[in-house]
């Protein structure tokens, strides 16, 4: 048996219940994986809340890493024993489960395992983000918005590597300062600045190359204007809610710009693809240059405060669940 937080319908922080699933052997090409830590993501809140649709009843969460304890017949990729951490399968919060083989990947011994469950899914989409969607170039400015989350601290930190000036926004001076001190040059307060004024005088008038937008309906108007023509706007994400349907003229009136509504599982639907991602994300990491840390450790059991805090921006990096 494994404990597991489940929702058996969908709504609040409050239809996360703490249950118990029996978890068999692992079959044809599955691996049996016991969880040191879990993930915490806004994906999860969106699914838990019905915006991204899921099979009810379901095991809530989307990235973990832990140690092998067993495979089905086929496996090659794993042995147990190994540490590994993955992302993208959902029913992450539980003490062990059986998945897929080769949607694991080997963790690094000098990565611990909250770390692993804190960057899998944060840390592949800042790389997709960064030199797939866009390949960020030494000297370009870019906007990225909610800096001081778990995807933003992250994003600040490699932007620095590749050379790039961060104009970042946060919801209050403490999580301005937090972007700052990971990399951002310059961090707007939306709460009390005009953010897209403030970007028009950072550039000079000329707007950013590239915005990057997990936030959605609140800020995507505003990202728009901070685009100089032929821009590329990045919607990533939809922590304020779903960005509404828009007139494709919007893009022509403000510039001809390019609008792209990535996610990772599409970057990274292929193994090899999988496997690459991941390395470059471990190698930075382990490099120094960019820092995992672990913003509030929470039990398993107390995964609806979890979502409470993430949802009420009351965090500020990465977040993991100890089974």
């Amino acid at each position: 048996m494994s404990k597991a937080i489940r929702f058996h319908q969908t709504g609040g922080p409050e239809v996360l219940q703490l249950d118990e699933i029996e978890v068999g052997d692992p079959g044809p090409g599955e691996a049996r994986v016991r969880h040191a830590a879990c993930g915490i993501n806004f994906i999860d809140c969106y699914q838990r809340s019905g915006l991204y649709q899921t099979p009810l009843p379901a095991v809530a969460g989307n990235e973990a890493a832990g140690v092998v304890e067993a495979v089905g017949p086929g496996v090659s990729a794993v042995k147990p024993g190994d540490r590994v951490a993955y992302c993208l399968m959902p029913g992450t919060y539980c003490e062990v489960r059986n998945l897929p083989a080769d949607k694991l990947c080997p963790l690094p011994d000098g990565i611990s395992f909250e770390q692993g469950a804190a960057m899998m899914l944060k840390g592949m989409t800042v790389q997709y983000l960064l030199r797939r969607t866009h390949k960020v170039e030494p000297g370009e400015t870019v906007l990225f918005h909610a800096a001081a989350g778990g995807v933003g601290l992250i994003a600040c930190q490699w932007l620095k590597v590749l050379g790039a000036t961060v104009i970042a926004t946060a919801g209050s001076e403490e999580k301005c300062q937090l972007a700052r001190a990971h990399g951002a040059d310059h961090c707007i307060n939306y709460r009390t600045e005009d953010f897209v004024a403030r970007v028009r005088e950072l550039t000079g008038g000329a707007g950013v190359p590239v915005v990057y937008d997990s936030v959605g309906k609140d800020t995507f108007p505003g990202s728009l204007a901070c685009l100089q023509p032929l821009g590329l706007m990045v919607s990533f994400g939809n922590a304020s809610g779903p960005v509404p349907p828009m007139a494709l003229g919007v893009l022509a009136s403000h510039g001809s710009l390019f609008l792209t509504r990535p996610t990772l599982g599409t970057y990274v639907a292929k193994r090899a693809d999988l496997l690459a991602t991941a390395q470059d994300l471990f190698d930075v990491v382990l490099s120094g240059k960019v820092k995992i840390g672990i913003g509030r450790r929470y039990p398993l059991k107390d995964a609806a405060l979890a979502h409470r805090e993430l949802e009420a921006r009351m965090t500020t990096g990465a977040g993991v669940l100890v089974p």
